[in-house]
């Protein structure tokens, strides 16, 4: 617990409750020239206030635009697993912020829960990778280049078949596979609200998830944790989005400004 608040405490030096100080010097002397787009890695340091991430991050999307007077494509990555984050699970929220600032035009995310040589590095050496799957999604998406994958699967819905769930997902390519064995890192709950793991069978583009022990399930969580690293794919080889179901409380610490 020492160690996870050192790290909490490191983090909140950059919390965003000040005024920024890099725009004038790093981004304003760059919009007298033209633009493409934009790529975006970043929000490890925002881990400690994820509620705030999706309006901050939509914000600086537009605040860039207006500022080239321009409409162009922002593909940005999701934080990657890292276990030194301590016991609460920030990290999980945070990417959920992620995946919903999807929802502002003409913007990408890339998904690399699967680009990790090491958990406890939270600054993973795989950046080539990392920038593959970047430029494979501006070369689809903002040029038109056909025959590439790019797009991780997205949670679409969630049907309940007596004592299993059936999960749905979007963009799954030509199918889903997991390597390794049986997918992982799925957890379901009834309405007592306690996650137990989840056996998993991929049919198609769902996923049935079930346990033995909850009869009645009402949610699922696949990946919410700071450290997770599923083996769910596509058959192309991008990792499924983490995500879940349920809008319950989750183990994270009180912002204190």
């Amino acid at each position: 617990m020492k160690q996870a608040a050192k790290q909490l405490n490191a983090a909140q030096q950059w919390w965003p409750v000040q005024s920024g100080f890099s725009y004038n010097a790093m981004i304003h002397p760059l919009t007298s020239y033209n633009i493409a787009g934009s790529i975006w890695y970043q929000g490890e340091g925002n881990t400690g206030a994820a509620n705030s991430y999706q309006s901050l991050l939509t914000t600086m999307i537009g605040a860039w635009r207006k500022a080239w007077q321009k409409d162009f494509p922002f593909y940005y990555v999701q934080i990657a697993p890292f276990a030194g984050y301590g016991h609460m699970n920030i990290a999980p929220l945070l990417r959920e912020a992620q995946t919903q600032s999807r929802t502002c035009p003409n913007t990408g995310m890339v998904v690399v829960s699967d680009l990790v040589d090491d958990v406890n590095d939270i600054h993973p050496k795989l950046k080539r990778e990392v920038g593959l799957r970047l430029a494979n999604y501006a070369l689809a998406q903002t040029y038109g280049k056909s025959g590439l994958y790019y797009k991780s699967p997205v949670y679409q819905s969630m049907h309940v078949e007596k004592d299993k769930m059936r999960i749905s997902f979007d963009q799954v390519g030509i199918g889903l596979i997991s390597k390794g064995g049986t997918p992982t890192e799925f957890y379901i709950a009834g309405e007592d609200q306690q996650f137990v793991p989840a056996q998993a069978k991929i049919e198609g583009s769902s996923v049935v998830v079930w346990n033995k022990a909850v009869k009645k399930p009402v949610v699922v969580r696949f990946g919410f944790s700071n450290e997770a690293m599923p083996n769910l794919f596509t058959k192309e080889g991008l990792p499924v989005n983490l995500f879940r179901t349920d809008d319950w409380p989750v183990d994270t610490p009180v912002v204190k400004k």
